[in-house]
């Protein structure tokens, strides 16, 4: 697969907190790359640092390189907004404005300058059509998006992330707060969604890592302990860690 997002000796500090630690590995285009291991290793921050997220925490240093497209995202002439234009990202638990469903996926473009109704409302469809969510909502945009279910609220969020149009779409654990049938939903989605975007994604269900990626890294002790193809890396683990945290011997 061709490598589109490229770490190279990646370190990462929260004032004396040393978090990431020479972190080199790839993340290929159109494929979801699943971030696996215990709490506190590192892997949020790392999904973090793609779109700079750590920027906002006060004392972050970070040294390495971390490139897209070939692209230094760390560079100083590199502007920030709209680099995180570029990637969405969907939290843990949904996170919909208290507006309603058309003007939360409306939001982005508008805050980008659009504001003619047509595309808007062009937009807004594509955008909840992708998400797999337009049949649901499409007689009643208009309605508060809190109404919405959980489940509804998380794919409404992934509408929103779309409505920009981004290259890379990050999931932190955007599946744990959900019931099961949600959250088959939204893992089928990503089947789709890997047609058209590049997708990094957090999650403490390996079962889940193993369903929906097709690369798996795992951290420990904020730092990379093995990379491989999912397939690769779950039958046959390099390394005796990797082995002890997927059959649950620790985590």
């Amino acid at each position: 697969m061709q490598a589109f997002i490229e770490m190279n000796k990646l370190n990462l500090f929260y004032g004396d907190f040393h978090a990431l630690k020479n972190i080199s590995f790839t993340i290929p285009r159109l494929a979801i790359t699943a971030l696996i291991g215990p709490s506190g290793c590192g892997k949020s921050t790392l999904l973090r640092t793609l779109n700079r997220m750590n920027d906002r925490i006060p004392g972050t240093r970070i040294e390495g390189q971390v490139a897209i497209s070939g692209t230094d995202i760390y560079a100083d002439e590199v502007p920030i907004e709209s680099l995180r234009q570029k990637i969405g990202m969907v939290f843990q638990q949904p996170n919909p404005f208290p507006k309603s469903i058309f003007d939360n996926v409306a939001f982005g473009p508008r805050q980008h300058g659009i504001r003619n109704k047509k595309i808007l409302d062009e937009i807004v469809e594509q955008s909840l059509r992708s998400a797999v969510l337009w049949d649901e909502v499409k007689d009643s945009l208009k309605r508060p998006a809190l109404s919405l279910s959980g489940g509804q609220q998380q794919r409404l969020c992934i509408a929103r992330a779309l409505a920009v149009e981004p290259d890379i779409l990050l999931m932190d654990e955007a599946t744990s707060a959900l019931d099961p049938v949600s959250t088959f939903k939204i893992e089928e989605l990503t089947h789709e969604l890997k047609e058209r975007y590049t997708i990094v994604m957090v999650t403490h269900n390996m079962q889940q890592a193993a369903r929906v990626s097709q690369e798996t890294v795992f951290f420990l002790n904020g730092e990379v302990v093995e990379h491989a193809a999912t397939q690769d890396l779950f039958s046959n683990p390099r390394d005796s860690r990797t082995q002890d945290y997927i059959s649950g011997r620790f985590g």
